[in-house]
């Protein structure tokens, strides 16, 4: 008799222990009864002894012996989550696990389909073999080399399935179940790499300073838009690749995804790439995760909680576009995937890059301190391409068009002359903001929330983008009912509007959520986009970074300004990013690009350095702001939240919570109780609170002294949480 400690999806910061006969793996997922329920856990460890009496261990349900037992060091990288960010360990270890793996019910696993040549096919003469059945041609040859899946068989066409079948029938193929040794002999032979570019001097600097380097090591990879981070990245993969490792690349955006996977498909026809992200279905992420934990995928690219995916050969992590905030989890395990690939790297004993045109602040002073090492490109990959030029349009100084400068719409007309695209960039979907009568001044609000309602003219519905509430245009004010309503302010969709008046000849696409919806939206407009069939974008910060459009020539930005002057300390320096993101969109190809910024302030610091393409200058004196104001990286947050229907519930708890991390007197800045940035939503009211500490372990050996406080308030009607180095306030 053995006894397991299991970790359980429940809020409990704790692990059960339940009885087996025989041995369990570590690492093995098991059903076992709680209550009156059958959970599946994860043993997280076994022994022969337990604390408890043994008539209160129970035996375990069954062991679920379908899958491989997660590894040590998975197992490690998720205690540390669980103790960094202060979340329960079950939870935890759930989290990270696809869907299918957190269910009892039997998994049913695709089987790879291999094939291999006949007697028949092994007579074959290529030479008499009919040349129009090209595709049928590369299969034979490729499976003369060596038996292959049908996976790999699918690199060589789109059309392999159906030419596989028409081999099968010819008896010129068979399926067979090849043996693990085949597999893996399979996975170790080079790889074929397409080398399109030839590296810059300083691309070479830059990929000899990281496959040089031994051990761990982080490395911030600085490098301007259009610079070639993607072409460091693809032949840091190839060093990898060429000694049998692990590439795992993770990226803000699902919808980076398909475009990165094509392009190092293309790059690596004959390696194993998977993607991990939300968009997939449940079979499909098991699928690629269990092909990244047998370590027969050798490139895994993926949203942010593909930072958990076993990978036995993890030899190198990248992490794109390193600033963004979408790598940070904003409910339930608040954890941050660029600061988990980091301990994880430090883990395995690995390098580790972090991509950016403009990186966190955070990342950027430890390159300063040498906590990272900076490696920079400062040069356009392509010898024709230049930084576009970036000026501001003062909306008082010009005569405006519905909200756009005439400057910006002549700049318009010129592209669309010279057949070359333009880009309006417009951080707000929608037609308006809000809607207002003009007698009474009624406005739009949302009823379940602070915010206001969204006008959506296309569906005629105001919308809630916090809550989701949405509700008929009225015909009239509800108020007063005055039918004078007016829509104020600009969205996407009403840019377009504006757009469609001017242009009606121009061929117009707008991107944000609302046009992409549809599960392959984004794919077919991103073609277009390539085959210059758009002469117009209109979109949100999903066009905003990762994507490379030659045609592309002029970028305008409207409406700002509203982050200028923020109570988020970090609003400035996300504005910048996004700007900066946005702008390197022009002229990435042999015509120059030009950016045009329609702004109140154009002579505030952020322009300038946007103008000047300094960010060096721009993120010294935001430092220099922060260390004054105490503010990250000199100082460590976690904030404390709360929310529930009645405020005085919320405020309670808070202030209690408050009054119990004072008594501890520990070494720590205990703020004030105070409303969140938006503090009703969905008919719950929110409040925060903030401590504050001048290093991590002050600030964690505070944390851990606090929970046990925390967990004994009473708090039976309220969501609450804690957020450790939070983004949001």
């Amino acid at each position: 008799m053995s006894i397991l400690r299991v970790a359980l999806d429940v809020p409990l910061a704790r692990l059960f222990d339940y009885s087996v006969v025989g041995e369990v793996a570590i690492g093995q997922r098991v059903v076992v009864p709680f209550g009156s329920r059958q959970l599946v856990g994860v043993v997280m460890a076994c022994g022969d002894t337990s604390t408890f009496a043994p008539e209160r261990i129970k035996p375990v349900s069954q062991v679920l012996a379908d899958s491989a037992p997660l590894s040590s060091e998975l197992l490690a990288l998720l205690q540390f989550c669980s103790d960094y960010y202060h979340y329960p360990i079950g939870q935890t270890v759930m989290a990270a696990l696809p869907a299918p793996l957190r269910s009892g019910k039997p998994l049913t696993r695709k089987v790879p389909e291999w094939f291999r040549l006949t007697e028949c096919g092994a007579a074959l003469e290529m030479a008499d073999f009919p040349k129009r059945k090209a595709v049928q041609r590369r299969i034979l040859t490729q499976l003369a080399e060596q038996p292959c899946s049908l996976a790999i068989l699918k690199r060589l066409s789109a059309t392999a399935s159906a030419q596989v079948k028409a081999l099968e029938a010819a008896n010129w193929i068979e399926r067979f179940t090849p043996a693990d040794e085949l597999i893996a002999v399979n996975n170790a032979i080079p790889h074929v790499f397409r080398e399109i570019h030839t590296l810059t001097p300083e691309q070479q600097r830059v990929v000899s300073a990281v496959t040089g380097s031994e051990g761990y090591r982080c490395f911030l990879l600085h490098g301007i838009t259009g610079s070639g981070k993607t072409e460091v990245y693809v032949h840091l993969m190839h060093h990898i690749l060429q000694r049998g490792g692990q590439v795992l690349l993770l990226v803000p955006e699902i919808n980076l995804t398909p475009q990165l996977e094509h392009y190092f498909q293309q790059r690596f026809p004959d390696a194993a790439l998977v993607s991990l992200h939300s968009g997939l279905s449940d079979a499909a992420r098991l699928d690629n995760w269990q092909q990244a934990q047998a370590g027969t995928a050798q490139i895994v690219l993926g949203t942010r909680l593909s930072v958990f995916a076993e990978l036995p050969k993890l030899a190198l992590i990248l992490v794109d576009e390193e600033h963004d905030s979408s790598f940070k989890q904003q409910d339930f395990l608040r954890y941050s995937a660029r600061d988990v690939a980091i301990f994880r790297a430090n883990q395995c004993g690995i390098p580790i890059v972090l991509g950016s045109a403009t990186p966190s602040f955070e990342t950027y002073h430890n390159a300063q301190t040498g906590r990272y090492q900076m490696l920079q490109l400062t040069e356009r990959a392509s010898a024709a391409a230049s930084l576009p030029v970036v000026r501001c349009v003062h909306p008082k100084q010009n005569r405006m068009v519905e909200g756009i400068s005439e400057k910006l719409l002549s700049a318009i007309e010129q592209r669309i002359e010279r057949q070359e695209q333009s880009l309006l960039f417009i951080n707000r979907r929608g037609y308006a903001p809000v809607l207002m009568c003009g007698d009474c001044g009624w406005l739009s609000g949302c009823p379940h929330c602070a915010g206001k309602m969204v006008l959506h003219l296309d569906t005629k519905r105001l919308r809630c983008h916090h809550c989701g509430m949405q509700m008929r245009v009225p015909t009239r004010c509800p108020d007063c009912g005055e039918a004078d309503l007016q829509p104020i302010g600009s969205g996407t969709q009403r840019v377009e509007q504006v757009l469609q008046t001017r242009f009606p000849a121009a061929r117009i696409l707008r991107v944000d959520r609302d046009s992409t919806q549809n599960k392959r939206a984004w794919q077919t407009m991103r073609a277009q986009i390539h085959a210059n069939e758009v002469d117009i974008l209109v979109g949100t910060q999903m066009l905003a970074k990762g994507h490379d459009f030659p045609a592309l020539t002029l970028v305008g930005v409207l409406n700002p300004d509203s982050a200028l002057y923020s109570s988020d300390f970090r609003a400035a320096e996300k504005l910048f990013a996004q700007l900066v993101q946005v702008a390197g969109r022009a002229g990435r190809a042999d015509k120059a690009g030009e950016v045009l910024i329609q702004t109140a302030f154009p002579d505030h610091p952020l322009f300038e350095a946007l103008r000047t393409h300094d960010f060096t200058s721009w993120a010294a004196s935001q430092l220099a702001e922060r260390r004054m104001a105490g503010f990250p990286p000199f100082m460590y947050q976690a904030m404390l939240r709360a929310e529930g229907k009645v405020e005085e519930a919320v405020y309670d708890f808070l202030n209690q919570a408050r009054a119990a991390a004072m008594a501890l007197n520990h070494a720590v800045d205990v703020l004030g109780v105070v409303p969140a940035a938006l503090p009703r939503r969905a008919n719950h009211l929110r409040g925060q609170l903030l401590i504050q500490a001048d290093s991590r372990k002050v600030l964690q050996q505070f944390l851990r002294a606090w929970q046990p406080a925390l967990s004994a308030l009473p708090a039976a009607k309220l969501h609450c949480s804690l957020d450790i180095d939070p983004l949001e306030f």
